[in-house]
């Protein structure tokens, strides 16, 4: 979505700077929209873009994250949400179908790097890790291209879009009482602190997440039962704007309001620094044949991850007609008309409410 509105409708970036950014943050940790959004932000106006454009990214899905949270506290339930995911997934295919035919054409060019793409797909589909992966395709790729076999071909990535986590349906929990119980005892330092550490160190999908909230959250502090994690998970995952607004979700519930605001401002600053040192060193790596070569195959790979991800997401979503319809009418309404990928996604979650019942 990002790229179709910087890239094609605005033209804020070319193609090729887009990519190269999107394949070195897959290096970095953190959540990888909201660290290219900060870099469009940078791009268009240093620092001060680069605070605006995630404050401004991070800010609406925490609000909306910050009511559900309230609601949950309160009545201890939350509304059925399923029969919109349900036309949501195959939208969100078709999206990244066009992200890979628009984006595979500038990173892929030449024989060489379509079999790394092909590779590291397979790769992962195997079983492999995603980042070992995309780390392993970048410098077997650096490799071969200076090699003396191929020489480096420019290309860009796209960045693989996580499976989206939901439960089958909300559970009613007690979750007022808990909570206000939890919350009498909760340090909001330690709070912070924790979420820094998430924030700094977590790569992957909504899936790692669960990983490292379960062990300290859970098991280790008991500020949330197991229920109440996969919720804060599956609120995360619904809501607009990053997965990582689940903090905001997980802090209301365990400290209120202050909670809230210390928890997401701790998950998402890493990514501030992050972006910040790594920007300007990405026109480096350009100038350099290693380092060029280098953000050439991570690019490659970066597609073969979509393409990875194209195949897990069909293989568990298109299971029926109604699917079929929905992912078929968004790619069409895609590459024949340019339709914005923010309306398909609103789209399919509309047609997955009428069409759910034939399902």
């Amino acid at each position: 979505m990002m790229e179709d509105e910087v890239v094609e409708r605005r033209g804020w970036l070319s193609r090729q700077r887009f990519l190269d950014l999107v394949g070195a943050t897959s290096l970095i940790p953190g959540p990888n929209s909201t660290e290219m959004t900060m870099h469009v932000g940078y791009e268009r106006a240093a620092w001060r873009g680069l605070v605006v454009a995630g404050a401004c990214f991070i800010g609406p899905a925490a609000l909306v994250t910050l009511a559900f949270a309230y609601v949950y506290v309160r009545w201890g339930t939350l509304p059925e949400i399923e029969p919109f995911l349900y036309g949501i997934k195959p939208a969100v295919i078709a999206v990244i179908l066009m992200a890979v035919w628009r984006l595979g054409r500038k990173a892929v060019k030449g024989w060489r790097l379509a079999i790394l793409g092909v590779g590291v797909a397979t790769a992962v589909l195997a079983g492999l890790n995603e980042l070992v992966a995309l780390a392993a395709g970048g410098v077997l790729g650096m490799a071969w291209l200076l090699s003396g076999i191929a020489r480096p071909d420019r290309g860009g990535k796209a960045a693989a879009v996580p499976p989206i986590l939901v439960r089958p349906a909300w559970q009613d929990l007690a979750a007022g009482a808990g909570a206000a119980g939890v919350a009498a005892t909760v340090s909001l330092w330690k709070l912070g602190l924790f979420f820094l550490k998430v924030g700094a160190v977590l790569y992957g999908s909504g899936y790692v997440l669960v990983s490292f909230l379960r062990g300290d959250l859970v098991a280790r502090w008991g500020w949330l039962t197991e229920g109440q994690l996969l919720d804060a998970i599956a609120i995360g995952q619904f809501t607009p704007g990053p997965v990582l607004s689940t903090a905001t979700f997980i802090g209301y519930l365990v400290a209120g309001w202050a909670g809230a605001a210390v928890a997401t401002i701790a998950i998402f600053l890493p990514s501030f620094v992050f972006v910040l040192l790594l920007n300007p060193l990405v026109t480096k790596l350009r100038q350099s044949t290693w380092s060029a070569a280098f953000l050439d195959a991570i690019n490659a790979a970066s597609v073969g991850l979509m393409i990875a991800v194209l195949v897990q997401l069909g293989v568990s979503t298109l299971v029926s007609w109604p699917a079929w319809v929905i992912a078929g009418a968004a790619a069409l309404a895609s590459w024949r008309f340019k339709v914005n990928a923010a309306w398909l996604v609103g789209g399919g979650a509309l047609l997955g409410y009428v069409l759910r019942a034939w399902a």
